[in-house]
């Protein structure tokens, strides 16, 4: 193999479209990448994925490579997920969490691994590690399975086995931890300031925990720890001491280290994506990724080659990079797998399947005050929702807020609903207010209700009307803490369909819940 195609194999791309690109072909013939993401933008009906990474194979066994790709996806489901129409809706974690039974998030990972393994996605980006132990955290949150050190770890553990035995590649992520941040790294540098005590006590246990129970792949935070890292501002995805020395070396780790996306404005916006991928394979990481651009790509991996030629990075380092990815690509796929994937998905999405991850909706949604008044067959319901214009960047936009109304008028008859946007939050809604005292119940839903006072406010006044108010907190748990004489306080972590199936159906007295907070809320 050519020094060009051993340091193009440290590349991760993504490219636009749900059909190959030109680009991306370019880069698997020229550059022998060695792994895909794929994002929203790639998502079609399952036979369209399948299609589309099929073809990607095809293209790379044509090209000459000796192990297929390794294709990943960020399918951590609940509020972070890629898959969409046709495809099993499963728990995200902190959902997972609220259950506290570690075997509902092996059922969840096996259930996201078959399907991700019947579509040709052998690679998951999960599942997330990190603790949730700040609530003001605002890119983890309920991406987490909770706060308590052991019980992360053990449901972390859990996910991974599940994904692993469905035949797909797993990763831990955000190492050394991302869980007690106040700053998104998508948007600037978090830093985080623990000594090396409190950092093997709480933050590396679920890595310890899941490195032990063998762990395929570790992907660094764009996090700045000064404890681990003496250089100011350097994140750990560019550090060797946290990379090398802390994760291959103090740890044990031999498996793949990837970077998380190398066009986060914590690189890009300091030293530079293509400068970032440099210094990153320096640190120690296998796999590089730049998610987006086509041109970042290729000069990431130009500038890679010139830092072996000019003896930067060592070519023996290269070549062990090479040996990992390719022998976790043999581990979980191969050519003969690839040519004859069965094209029937009729178990993709199945009622059976639906039915399962439902089960386990019902034990993960939480009541957190209650049991209140059940909304009465006969009661007018108001039904008040939140427009999505909290999203993280790294969620999915093509999921949406409002699926709770046309789950609640599947089991009640009489409900009318408010779509409410943050502007009018913000110039009061003295109409709104009128206009529940016409109905006997209200329905709320609170997207991080916790971070905005305009939303907290206008929960108050409608709990001020006098009728019975059932809060549903579809995103932060924390909302909890922020009301009073409410009817009933649910949290159900994620907005999606299911979650919405589920609570309608208890709101009406028509199934249970139960759930238990996996965080403190008071």
């Amino acid at each position: 193999m050519s020094l060009t195609k051993k340091v193009g194999k440290l590349m991760v791309a993504g490219f636009k479209g749900t059909t190959m690109s030109e680009e991306i072909k370019q880069l698997i013939h020229t550059y022998h990448i060695g792994g895909i993401i794929l994002f929203g933008r790639n998502i079609g009906t399952p036979e369209e994925i399948l299609k589309l990474t099929t073809s990607l194979q095809l293209e790379a066994k044509k090209a000459g490579y000796t192990a297929p790709l390794l294709i990943c996806i960020d399918q951590e489901n609940g509020v972070v997920r890629r898959l969409g129409e046709g495809t099993t809706i499963i728990p995200g974690a902190m959902l997972l969490g609220a259950t506290h039974d570690p075997s509902n998030a092996m059922f969840a990972g096996k259930m996201t691994g078959k399907e991700l393994k019947a579509l040709g996605v052998n690679w998951n980006l999960a599942p997330v590690v990190d603790i949730n132990n700040n609530p003001d955290n605002p890119v983890i949150g309920v991406r987490s399975f909770g706060e308590n050190t052991a019980e992360v770890s053990n449901m972390a553990k859990n996910s991974m086995l599940g994904l692993q035995q469905s035949g797909v590649m797993t990763t831990l992520k955000h190492f050394p931890g991302h869980g007690d941040t106040n700053v998104d790294s998508h948007l600037d540098l978090p830093i985080i300031k623990h000594d090396l005590k409190r950092l093997h006590a709480v933050e590396l246990v679920p890595f310890k925990t899941c490195i032990a129970a063998g762990a395929d792949a570790v992907m660094s935070a764009h996090v700045y720890f000064p404890t681990l890292e003496k250089v100011d501002n350097v994140p750990s995805t560019l550090s060797h001491s946290v990379i090398t020395g802390l994760l291959r070396k103090e740890l044990g780790f031999d498996g793949i280290i990837t970077t998380d996306c190398m066009e986060m404005d914590a690189i890009a916006k300091g030293i530079g994506t293509v400068e970032g991928c440099v210094q990153a394979v320096q640190a120690g990481v296998d796999f590089v990724m730049v998610s987006h651009l086509h041109n970042l790509q290729e000069q990431s991996i130009i500038q890679l080659e010139q830092a072996v030629r000019e003896g930067r990075i060592s070519e023996d380092q290269i070549d062990e990079s090479v040996k990992r990815i390719e022998s976790l690509a043999n581990k979980y796929t191969s050519w003969k797998e690839i040519e004859s994937m069965n094209t029937s998905l009729v178990e993709i999405g199945s009622i059976q399947h639906r039915n399962e991850m439902k089960e386990i909706y019902k034990k993960g949604i939480t009541e957190v005050v209650g049991p209140g008044t059940p909304i009465l067959p006969e009661s007018r319901v108001l039904l008040i929702y939140p427009t999505n214009e909290y999203a993280l960047i790294v969620e999915d936009k093509r999921f949406s807020t409002l699926t709770m109304k046309e789950q609640l008028k599947k089991v009640h008859p009489n409900v009318t609903s408010v779509e409410i946007k943050t502007s009018e939050h913000e110039t009061g809604n003295g109409e709104l207010i009128e206009k529940a005292k016409q109905y006997d119940h209200i329905v709320v839903l609170t997207l991080n209700a916790v971070q905005h006072t305009t939303q907290q406010q206008l929960v108050k006044d409608l709990i001020d009307v006098g009728k019975p108010v059932d809060i549903i907190a579809i995103r932060s748990p924390y909302d909890a803490a922020c009301f009073t004489n409410m009817n009933r306080m649910i949290c159900t972590y994620e907005f999606t369909e299911t979650a919405f199936e589920v609570v309608s159906s208890y709101l009406v007295g028509k199934s249970s819940i139960s759930g238990k907070l996996p965080v403190t809320v008071y």
